[in-house]
């Protein structure tokens, strides 16, 4: 019975281990050992292999059409060749470079946010390199139509957001296809990561027409610079719907064909997500749409849409307006582009706990200007908030210590009769009135809530490039000098010594062994994490004194005796 606790923190610490073990297998392109993602059932995807130009979506037969409407590598090109030319478009927050090839976005910088590893050089999102592709996609399907296969000619106008304007646009027109023009308007707003498209799509034959507008998200499955050995974040596409709501989907199931989705919904959005930034495809509420996602090309991966744009007569003009998101995973202004768009920032199972703990966090961070002391703000108000939890196993642990010496003398003098041992042992604890359990269930009560912290820590971009004092200069990467990995070991060595020391001489080791081998991974873990954890400690170690002072328990360190 006196050795429960312990027990009970080697049964955490084991399990610890074991998720550490599943993280390194995921991050190293594995399968999960020991807690494998289910697979999902086998589902067809809307962009059917029919098509000769697999990045060319199809409709599905739910959308009444089939996939020889498909435009292939066959299908008419525009009557004149025009030129390929890349169009860059700048605002205070985005650098876009558009091809007019279909005018497709391939090469998207945030320029308020730096790349780690190529400082000060912006965030890359979309990209057209020989390590990384990602783009963004839109054009007409139903019949030989537009695609972001077709030249367009680029018409002229501004291409940099000037002070005082609030809005720059870029404008693209395809040649006649099939007697079909298609003509794209993106408008980049100032400090906006969402651009708005406009499609008009021109009927000059002299029948009407019925084509249906795709967007889509297309990149590899190579993972952002923004991970770490000991932890993995998802990165792939998403789904929303308001029927299946937040669905996240792994290249490997598209490979395998094990992808199911809300195919059919008339709201929600398709995402491109990895750790702190996403991209995504947004059209109004009320909107009919088909999602899919599929594979298309080696390495290469699609989330789209099919939308509708209706019976075109000849010589008429109809439009569909949608935006196209690509930036920094914000909750705040994520919540405000699209239900369920903050949902790109996933928290997981914790997100219950994690969400009002970023928000708590963000408001601490308006009233201190800092976020390193944002952080160390926030776990002082949860020791405030978890002081009774804590006082309680302070007390329980200060009341062992207390009588530790006498366990101690009674463990040696019976140890040849373990069961009186047993007896004896319990029949102190019910004079003392001391619950060996008292010190544990109140720490087991308050991990789900630091769980939480620790992913909002690990996942909010406001941290990513935010400095702290002197050397800490960013806290969502590790301490450079390892002077709060260092702090971190030495304030858990210090728990271990203010606690009571184990009645077995071998537990009594493995106590100290056990936050060395915790520390280990801390010299890894971004700054912001391992502040967290050392103002943990700190304020542990504070409370822990001021508990057994005032029980009449001197604190004493129990050093290890290694032999």
């Amino acid at each position: 019975m006196n050795d429960i606790r312990r027990t009970i923190l080697w049964v955490i610490f084991a399990f610890s281990l074991v998720l550490l073990w599943d993280k390194w297998q995921v991050h190293n392109g594995q399968k999960a050992t020991f807690f494998p993602v289910p697979q999902a059932q086998t589902a067809k995807s809307p962009a059917s292999a029919a098509s000769s130009d697999a990045s060319v979506p199809t409709a599905s037969a739910a959308a009444g059409t089939g996939a020889s409407d498909v435009p292939g590598a066959a299908a008419p090109a525009a009557p004149a060749a025009v030129p390929r030319q890349d169009v860059v478009i700048t605002s205070d927050v985005l650098r876009l470079t558009f091809d007019s090839e279909g005018g497709s976005l391939k090469h998207a910088e945030l320029l308020q946010y730096f790349d780690k590893s190529t400082p000060p050089q912006p965030v890359v999102l979309f990209d057209d390199s020989a390590t990384h592709k990602y783009f963004g996609q839109t054009g007409l399907i139903g019949g030989t139509f537009p695609t972001h296969k077709t030249a367009m000619t680029v018409q002229p106008g501004a291409r940099e957001l000037k002070d005082g304007q609030d809005s720059v646009q870029l404008r693209f027109e395809s040649a006649e296809v099939g007697g079909v023009k298609l003509i794209k308007t993106y408008t980049v707003k100032r400090g906006a990561y969402d651009v708005t498209v406009q499609h008009d799509v021109v009927n000059n034959s002299g029948a009407a027409v019925n084509p249906r507008l795709y967007m889509q998200l297309v990149r590899d499955n190579t993972e952002s610079g923004d991970q770490t050995p000991f932890y993995s974040t998802f990165t792939g596409p998403a789904v929303y719907t308001t029927e299946k709501k937040y669905q996240k989907v792994t290249f490997k199931d598209i490979d395998n064909n094990k992808v199911s989705i809300e195919k059919t919904s008339d709201a929600g959005f398709v995402a491109m997500v990895q750790h702190y930034f996403a991209s995504a495809w947004l059209l109004a509420d009320g909107t009919q749409r088909e999602n899919f996602v599929n594979k298309v090309g080696d390495k290469l991966y699609a989330a789209g849409m099919i939308t509708p744009v209706g019976t075109v007569e000849p010589g008429q003009t109809k439009s569909v307006s949608a935006r196209l998101f690509a930036g920094p995973q914000v909750e705040p202004m994520l919540e405000k582009l699209a239900p369920g768009l903050e949902l790109v920032k996933d928290y997981g199972w914790l997100t219950i706990l994690a969400k009002p703990l970023y928000w708590l966090l963000s408001e601490l961070h308006k009233f201190i200007g800092n976020w390193g002391w944002s952080i160390v703000a926030l776990v002082l108000l949860l020791k405030i908030a978890f002081y009774w939890f804590n006082a309680k196993a302070y007390g329980s642990m200060a009341k062992m210590k207390a009588i530790n010496p006498r366990i101690q003398e009674m463990r040696e003098r019976l140890k040849d009769k373990p069961q009186q041992m047993q007896q004896e042992m319990m029949r102190i604890y019910r004079e003392e009135k001391v619950n060996p359990m008292g010190g544990c269930l109140p720490i087991l009560i308050q991990m789900p809530v630091f769980m939480a912290l620790y992913w909002v820590l690990q996942s909010s971009v406001e941290i990513r490039n935010a400095p702290w004092i002197g050397w800490i200069h960013d806290l969502s990467v590790p301490d450079p000098f390892f002077i709060l990995p260092l702090l971190m070991t030495l304030s858990s060595l210090l728990q271990t010594a203010l606690n009571p020391a184990p009645p077995d001489p071998m537990q009594a080791k493995l106590m100290w062994i056990m936050p060395l081998m915790f520390s280990v991974m801390f010299f890894f873990f971004p700054a912001g994490l391992v502040l967290y954890w050392l103002t943990n400690n700190i304020l542990s170690i504070a409370q822990q004194w001021i508990i057994n002072t005032r029980m009449g328990v001197p604190p004493q360190f129990n050093l290890p005796k290694f032999k």
